[in-house]
């Protein structure tokens, strides 16, 4: 074997065992004690390893799955082609990443849909109340959460990580600082198509998340399933945005009006760092869609950033990360869905789920498709 090549396996044998021994304090200790000397011997050994490693599925980092040209954009849902086309506006002349999410996410706050922006649907007491929030390359990061009367919440997320020293800010604090940064305060209303359906809701006021709504092909029956647009074309939940931009940098957005009549109150996993969206800018990006708070309990884009970190590709991070959702009530995992997207620094896009019928979009100077992601139930 050529060296350079039993060096690659040896720096990636030593990420692995690097995580592991982060894990066990034990194995740690025992790793302390070695010499210099034993620490190369273990190394060089557990070398011979790695196939055995790689069929389980752990691989260098990004050297699995379909590697896309930068810069390139990546949205959750079909909807997130139209997210995606205003990030690539960005994008396509050479701006940042950190721009393109937030005109992506943008551009799905200003449609009408059930789950983003202010023509969202209601909370049960009929009051529309937003998250968002955003990060870029170099850590910084902002989020809202149960903010009312703003249309572009993740504008505010943006502010208050540019121009605060906090990370968060919420309900009428958040409120206060977007008014006095120049956002305008928007009379609460609701949609037609919202106040239809909350009306129509509370005739039973039932409240199930219902998976896949936001690529149902036609206008569902209940009361706690949300609408399509007129024309036919999806609606959908949270929008998650994940760019590499052309000078290699990466960043990430997510915004959502949260789960259709949620206890008023309610916060899901989007505005919340390392469950709805997280950045690494030396490993990748991810973000997520669905019952967030199923994705809060495992922390769950942070986990596949760390993944991604120690071996994993992007597609078998998400799944991971989906499995452990999974595993820890299959009975209920089966009646909600859950999806993650994730990059990596090479550009690697992967992306799993508990059911099927989650799809992702992807977009750079060759590509602008919607894809279905690979699922934990079939």
């Amino acid at each position: 074997m050529p060296d350079s090549a039993l060096h690659l396996k040896m720096r990636v044998t030593k990420r692995l065992y690097t995580h592991h021994k982060l894990l066990f304090a034990p194995q740690n200790e025992y790793y302390l004690r070695m010499s210099t000397t034993d620490r190369r011997n273990f190394i060089r050994s557990a070398a011979l390893g790695l196939p055995l490693l790689a069929a389980a599925g752990v691989t260098a980092q990004g050297r699995t799955g379909k590697a896309f040209q930068r810069p390139v954009v990546v949205s959750t849902w079909d909807s997130g082609i139209r997210a995606n086309a205003a990030a690539w506006k960005v994008l396509s002349k050479n701006g940042t990443a950190l721009d393109a999410v937030e005109q992506a996410a943008r551009s799905a706050e200003d449609e009408v849909s059930c789950c983003v922006g202010l023509d969202g649907f209601p909370d049960r007491d009929g009051y529309v109340t937003l998250d968002a929030s955003i990060m870029d390359d170099k850590a910084n990061c902002g989020s809202v959460v149960f903010l009312e009367h703003i249309k572009n919440p993740v504008s505010v997320a943006r502010r208050i990580m540019e121009k605060t020293e906090h990370v968060i800010l919420a309900g009428d604090g958040a409120l206060q600082f977007a008014v006095e940064n120049g956002f305008e305060r928007l009379p609460q209303r609701l949609s037609p198509e919202a106040d239809e359906a909350w009306k129509e809701w509370l005739k039973k006021s039932e409240y199930r998340p219902v998976v896949n709504l936001e690529n149902a092909p036609k206008r569902p029956k209940g009361p706690s399933t949300p609408t399509n647009f007129e024309d036919g074309t999806f609606n959908h939940d949270t929008m998650g945005t994940i760019a590499l931009d052309s000078a290699g940098n990466l960043s990430g957005a997510c915004t959502t009006s949260g789960m259709a009549f949620k206890m008023h109150g309610r916060v899901g996993d989007s505005p919340v760092i390392g469950a709805g969206l997280f950045v690494d800018n030396k490993v990748g990006a991810a973000t997520s869609s669905g019952v967030g708070e199923e994705v809060v309990r495992i922390c769950g884009t942070h986990l596949i950033i760390e993944l991604m970190r120690f071996g994993y590709s992007p597609e078998k991070a998400c799944a991971e990360a989906v499995r452990r959702i999974v595993e820890r009530d299959r009975s209920r995992a089966e009646k909600f869905q859950v999806g993650f997207i994730a990059i990596s620094k090479r550009g690697v896009v992967g992306a799993f789920s508990i059911q099927k019928g989650f799809t992702y979009s992807v977009t750079n100077e060759t590509t602008n498709e919607t894809i279905e992601a690979k699922s934990y139930f079939k």
